[in-house]
């Protein structure tokens, strides 16, 4: 009994030590164990300006999330890679994400060109992958149950925005120009424009021979000279913003000064420079000088790192897409949170399906913009404004939701 009493401050020394070893171990683990996301952005090529600021938006929340202590203890990373906005460039990136860097979920792509795509290799691999841009109608329900969209159908926006544009305007005629090789201006400018145009009886001057010109085309005077001998009321433009700069450039240069309507890939800061006084009506999700507390927020911390790191123009802003892929990442995190996702190798396969499962259910989501969650095909139940860019300002005219049966409205 003497003996046992006169080794116990030893063994309780031991079984402490023991103890704080194993507790610092698992820190340690806790603290190098990672949590893989991925991101397929056009870093390169005509999209490269959205590539390179979502490049700059990932990286931002990368460190505030990790600053605040990582996801459930585990270290945030996220791998980005460049599709150049080529489809298969794209598909190619997908696949090694999912099957080099293991990742649990990818953020994009970016164009609905790569996602009609990606989509079906997402499907393939079992991975979840939601776009921050596509608005072509029908690409993410063509490919469930993987694929999501934190966008809103082109064909929703503009029943909202159509209409504003013709009362503010007194819009009875219009001519309409697109980029052809651009699968959502494509669709918007031959498809969705016309047929919503025509419910609000505006008439097309050129319906039977729509006015296109290809992505990368700097010379659309013929074109432009063109639309100003239809001398319509008012010029549909469906285009990237960076494409429609040329032509709003041109209708400048030539006089034609008509108001513009357009899809969500008009909404840019750099636009409302090229043309000032021609006023540009177009929706969005999100705008830089967007008022509320988490806008603002958002704004304010992104903007000085666009600037300083994204080697773009040194007056850059924040714009929808990059909150678009914030949001994405943020419904991502909280569902490794929520969801019993273990990031462990051994789990992948359910870890994914988990995160799949929380954004089919997804009701509510606090976005940048207010609540969000999905449609029964993958595309994003939130608010969304009509806004008028003039004069080198976007302000907001209408609010809409795109509100779907059976759903929690925005």
């Amino acid at each position: 009994m003497s003996r046992i009493k006169s080794n116990l401050p030893r063994v309780l020394s031991t079984v402490a030590a023991v103890t704080l070893s194993a507790l610092l171990a698992g820190q340690a683990q806790a603290q190098t164990r990672e949590i893989n996301l991925g991101a397929v952005v056009p870093s390169s090529g005509p999209f490269a300006e959205w590539g390179r600021s979502n490049t700059v938006t990932l990286k931002m929340l990368e460190k505030q999330t990790n600053d605040a202590g990582g996801i459930n203890g585990a270290k945030l990373k996220i791998t980005i890679l460049d599709d150049a906005a080529k489809p298969a460039q794209s598909a190619t990136s997908l696949r090694k994400l999912a099957s080099d860097e293991k990742v649990l979920a990818i953020a994009g792509p970016l164009t609905s060109s790569a996602a009609e795509v990606t989509f079906p290799v997402a499907n393939e691999m079992k991975l979840v992958s939601t776009s921050q841009a596509s608005s072509k109608p029908g690409t993410a329900k063509q490919n469930r149950p993987w694929a999501f969209r934190n966008t809103i159908d082109e064909g929703v926006l503009a029943k909202t925005a159509v209409p504003y544009f013709k009362k503010s305007f007194n819009i009875k005629t219009v001519a309409v120009i697109f980029d052809a090789k651009d699968a959502t201006a494509a669709t918007v400018g031959k498809v969705i424009m016309p047929s919503v145009l025509k419910a609000n009886e505006i008439a097309i001057a050129n319906e039977n021979d729509l006015l296109s010109f290809n992505t990368g085309d700097l010379d659309v005077s013929a074109q432009v000279t063109k639309l100003k001998s239809l001398n319509p009321d008012g010029v549909v433009i469906s285009a990237d913003y960076s494409q429609a700069i040329t032509v709003l450039r041109e209708m400048k240069r030539q006089g034609l000064i008509k108001p513009v309507v357009g899809a969500s890939q008009l909404i840019s800061s750099a636009i409302l420079k090229a043309a000032p006084e021609i006023p540009v009506i177009a929706p969005a999700t999100f705008y830089s000088t967007m008022k509320g507390d988490a806008p603002e927020k958002f704004t304010a911390a992104l903007t000085p790192l666009l600037r300083k790191e994204s080697g773009l123009p040194k007056d850059i802003e924040p714009n929808m897409f990059d909150a678009n892929i914030y949001e994405i990442v943020s419904m991502y995190i909280d569902a490794i949170k929520t969801a019993g996702v273990t990031g462990k190798p051994e789990d992948l396969e359910a870890d994914r399906t988990k995160i799949r499962d929380y954004m089919a259910k997804l009701e509510g989501f606090k976005g940048l913009g207010g609540p969000i969650g999905f449609n029964d095909d993958g595309d994003a139940i939130k608010a969304f404004y009509v806004l008028q860019g003039q004069n080198g300002n976007w302000d907001t005219k209408v609010k809409g939701c795109s509100s779907a049966p059976n759903h929690p409205a925005c």
